[in-house]
């Protein structure tokens, strides 16, 4: 896991990925329009080559500098473009504001949206 180092002459600190993540995860969930995280479940000849669980939320730093990449299910009737801007300023904002980590992208990958409170359609289960 890699994780962003800070020195100065009073000592270091270190941000790890994970707290990155759930930076991220905590200003995606706040946004209006966002269901849920969503679920990765890998496919099987995928699920060999991984050496880590898939999650959600992933993190690359490079040089400092964050791409955020999110998995999420929406509401249904939500706008994904204007969910989409609100969400990836959300994200942005928090983790910068948050490590003073600069965030490059935050790519949102729509996995599903959620029905809630609905039956489900004749003949889908």
């Amino acid at each position: 896991m890699s994780e962003q180092n800070y020195v100065s002459n009073a000592g270091s600190l270190k941000i790890s990925q994970d707290v990155i993540a759930s930076i991220a995860g905590y200003a995606a969930a706040d946004t209006e329009g966002v269901a849920s995280l969503a679920s990765v479940s890998p496919s099987i000849s995928g699920l060999f080559r991984e050496k880590q669980p898939l999650k959600p939320i992933s993190i690359q730093l490079e040089d400092g500098v964050a791409v955020i990449d999110i998995r999420l299910e929406v509401k249904q009737g939500t706008k994904i473009p204007e969910l989409s801007r609100k969400l990836q300023t959300a994200v942005k904002e928090a983790v910068q504001n948050m490590t003073g980590i600069v965030v490059s992208k935050v790519n949102l990958h729509i996995t599903g949206v959620s029905f809630a409170g609905e039956a489900a359609p004749e003949g889908a289960e």
